[in-house]
């Protein structure tokens, strides 16, 4: 039996404006299946970006550095295989009208 898993996307922002930046990862992290990763590849720390995920995805989610500059910054961003739907990522259940 031949199996294939998709490529984990990457998603460099470094030439994305800055205005679409986070919109643009956290829409490519909720179209991610369980026990799926992204890499995200920034020209400075995304130190901002793990606090919204933190703040909205707490346990959600996980974060391991790649590289940590001084030209470019990677990290890896999985959801687990035990992931649930989150509120305002994997589905909206319509209570605060978003």
């Amino acid at each position: 039996m031949n199996t294939t898993t998709a490529p984990a996307p990457t998603v460099d922002l470094r030439t994305i404006a800055p205005r679409e930046r986070h919109s643009l990862v956290f829409s490519t992290f909720k179209a991610l299946p369980p026990g799926a990763a992204m890499e995200l590849i920034n020209d400075h720390n995304p130190q901002p970006l793990r606090g919204q995920f933190e703040s909205g995805l707490y346990g959600a989610f996980s974060w391991t550095p790649l590289e940590s500059g001084p030209e470019q910054w990677r990290v890896q961003i999985a959801k687990p295989a035990d992931s649930q739907p989150v509120h305002g990522v994997d589905s909206c259940c319509g209570s605060c009208g978003g």
